[in-house]
């Protein structure tokens, strides 16, 4: 397995997915709370980023296994299948990530205490039964619902919660500012699991997975898809409003033309390999706009 097959596998591409929701987390605990424990952020992103490389390979190891149409889905389209890859290699390798990544957690939880294990178990428990079981998440009318909480809104929570855990205090205040701020990330990765499952309607189906869009009609989702990119926008605006972000992180809204673009492109025409990279570049750049935008409060 050569590093471009390997960086296919574990969908690197994505990793954005998981990566600015931890950068919000730091800037919103230095911002509101004046901490950062950057030993303990440190072996989080370690974990956080091999356990959701993981759940990707799993994710990958999986539909190559529940195809129906295992001509043109195995032989074609998964990655394993395509590159015959070995199987046994490739469960090695998702197990051995997911273990270290759990010895690391477990490792943070007993120096900062149990709601660090209990969002941690969240997250594993989303992560691995996303595409396992006999009804996986995702071929459910939930994946939007649990990769943009999980991924958006307690990655966040996990990361201001090490950089806090002496003084943080647990309460609908503390929550809903949380969830306000991790709001963006939340709901464009939700659009990026939506804009995926519009792409992919027709070969869902056809393996038994009848997710949102299957329940929706492609319509509707797609005028979801531009709510939820509005919603995002709101968030921040809001955010700055009531002081939990910095006026800085008004500087957000000038990509919102591009991102305006690439949601014309999207509804435009729903082709996996042609615009699905609508919505990455979406998340990617909205994110990264909210995280650098918010971290420039830091220079003034």
């Amino acid at each position: 397995m050569n590093l471009t097959v390997f960086l296919e596998l574990v969908e690197f591409k994505a990793k954005t997915a998981s990566v600015l929701p931890f950068f919000i987390g730091i800037c919103f605990s230095l911002y509101n709370f004046h901490k950062l424990h950057l030993g303990l952020v440190l072996l989080f992103f370690i974990a956080m980023f091999l356990f959701n490389m993981a759940v990707d390979i799993l994710d990958n190891y999986n539909d190559y296994h529940h195809a129906t149409e295992i001509h043109d889905y195995r032989e074609k389209t998964n990655i394993i299948g395509r590159e015959n890859l070995d199987l046994k290699v490739v469960f090695n390798l998702m197990v051995g990530m997911i273990l270290l990544s759990a010895i690391i957690g477990v490792g943070l939880s007993v120096v900062v205490g149990w709601p660090f294990l209990l969002m941690g178990l969240f997250c594993y428990g989303v992560g691995i039964f996303y595409s396992s079981g006999p009804k996986p998440l995702s071929s459910l009318p939930l994946g939007e619902f649990f990769s943009g909480i999980t991924m958006g809104f307690v990655i966040t929570c996990l990361c201001v919660y090490l950089n806090t855990y002496e003084v943080l205090q647990w309460n609908f205040t503390t929550v809903g500012e949380l969830f306000l701020i991790s709001l963006p990330n939340t709901l464009w990765i939700a659009n990026l699991m939506l804009a995926n499952n519009i792409c992919d309607l027709e070969e869902d189906e056809k393996n038994n997975r009848f997710t949102l869009v299957h329940y929706l009609g492609k319509q509707r989702a797609l005028d979801l898809f531009v709510g939820l990119n509005i919603g995002a926008f709101l968030a921040i605006l809001f955010s700055v409003m009531i002081g939990i972000a910095p006026w800085t992180m008004l500087g957000t809204f000038f990509v919102a033309p591009f991102i305006y673009q690439q949601v014309r492109l999207f509804l435009a025409k729903q082709v996996k390999r042609e615009t699905f990279i609508c919505a990455v570049r979406i998340l990617a750049v909205g994110a990264a706009a909210q995280v650098i935008s918010f971290a420039l409060a830091f220079l003034f």
